[in-house]
């Protein structure tokens, strides 16, 4: 009777397991992390809370989670604790993911002697061909982006304090703080704000840009700077004061000027300011086909009028009816729409130029603004109900690979 030696590998486990998480990284985080020059973990490298950096070259990560003030924005009350992990121009929500199979960490021999946990040499013990479990994983995490990917304006819209007053309104002084404060301080400030917003500097800028918020002194007169959004009153204001100020001074709105050009041709008599420039600087910016990066000084410019054409639409209407017990006339809208835009400009004002959702009617005559809050509600409960009747996403390690086995 013949028999056959089977050769066998001894498996044992460490105690206390080691706390490994897994990680699924997607294909642009995968190939970033896989190059020579890979990012490294340095720890903490600001004060401000639950921020962390991974310092590169030319690009770096950090992660990043909302203050209790600023995760009520989500729209889901349980998905208000989260982590993002954010690089310079993208956005990954953290999320944990369980598994009805346990994945273990391996850790093969090298055949030299091993250690046990307090550091005491097993000699007498023969460990080579061993494979020891040094952690077990329950779960994984992943990085996702949900379809309608992420933005900074609902947590601005909150962090930003509403700036709705005009030089016109009052005895109201428009030089304060902000109008002593170099360029360099304002960044500052805007990047400190920054650091508080889940979601990557870029989106955070873009964020910034649309709503047209700046920079600019306290009314409480306490010498402080603030960072402020402007109502849709105070925006179109500005707009108003820049189309007749170009009609005054003959600035032609379809070409290029000197954005300096613009701002005195808004003046009052005697150089008086109607607004801060750092207002003015964030409505022209809002408007230009090139804006620039990083919010740099604008000195040329040059109207985008789709763009143009789209902005002063909905802000005017945000303005006018910026509710449903509100809502306006809808002939009356398009007529006045018409009438805030460069003469050439007037045949572009229809409701098809709008931004699809940002504004309803109660009836056929009426029409009324829907703000982006409100869209970002309506677009997750069309989502949440579609996703409840079809998806059934398995998070099961051996059915998410059991087509590759089957191969």
């Amino acid at each position: 009777m013949s028999t056959q030696a089977a050769r066998s590998i001894r498996f044992t486990h460490t105690f206390p397991q080691q706390g490994f998480r897994l990680l699924e990284l997607p294909p642009e985080m995968l190939e970033l992390l896989s190059k020579e020059d890979a990012p490294v973990y340095v720890g903490p490298y600001t004060p401000f809370p639950a921020c962390f950096w991974l310092m590169h070259p030319s690009l770096r990560f950090h992660l990043k989670s909302p203050s209790s003030d600023l995760s009520q924005v989500t729209a889901e009350p349980g998905a208000r604790e989260y982590v993002n992990l954010c690089s310079a121009t993208q956005t990954f929500r953290i999320r944990q993911v369980q598994s009805s199979n346990s994945i273990h960490i391996l850790r093969p021999t090298d055949g030299n002697t091993q250690s046990n946990d307090n550091g005491v040499e097993n000699g007498e013990l023969d460990l080579s061909e061993t494979v020891t479990t040094v952690a077990k994983c329950g779960s994984t995490l992943e990085l996702h982006v949900p379809p309608g990917g992420f933005s900074a304006v609902p947590f601005l819209e909150k962090a930003l304090r509403l700036y709705d007053r005009l030089n016109w309104d009052g005895d109201v002084s428009m030089r304060s703080a902000g109008t002593e404060m170099t360029p360099a301080e304002r960044r500052r400030l805007k990047e400190k704000l920054f650091a508080d917003i889940p979601v990557s500097t870029a989106q955070c800028q873009s964020g910034w840009d649309e709503l047209c918020a700046f920079v600019h002194g306290d009314d409480t007169g306490n010498d402080q700077a603030v960072c402020w959004r402007p109502s849709a009153r105070v925006k179109m204001a500005v707009w108003k004061r820049m189309l007749e100020g170009s009609v005054l001074q003959g600035i032609d709105m379809e070409k290029q000027f000197l954005a300096a050009d613009l701002w005195k041709a808004v003046l009052d008599e005697g150089d008086e300011e109607p607004f801060p420039r750092a207002l003015f600087d964030a409505v022209l910016r809002r408007l230009l086909e090139s804006p620039g990066a990083d919010g740099s000084e604008v000195k040329w410019a040059n109207f985008d009028k789709d763009v143009c054409t789209r902005w002063v639409g909905e802000t005017y209407l945000e303005a006018l009816a910026p509710t449903a017990s509100a809502a306006a006339v809808r002939t009356d809208f398009l007529n006045a729409w018409k009438d805030h835009l460069p003469e050439s400009w007037r045949s572009e004002a229809s409701l098809s130029a709008l931004t699809d959702g940002s504004y309803k009617t109660t009836d056929p005559t009426t029409i009324y603004f829907v703000s982006y809050a409100e869209r970002v509600k309506m677009k997750s409960n069309a989502l949440n109900g579609a996703g409840a009747a079809t998806a059934k996403n398995s998070r099961n390690w051996h059915e998410r690979f059991r087509s590759q086995r089957r191969q």
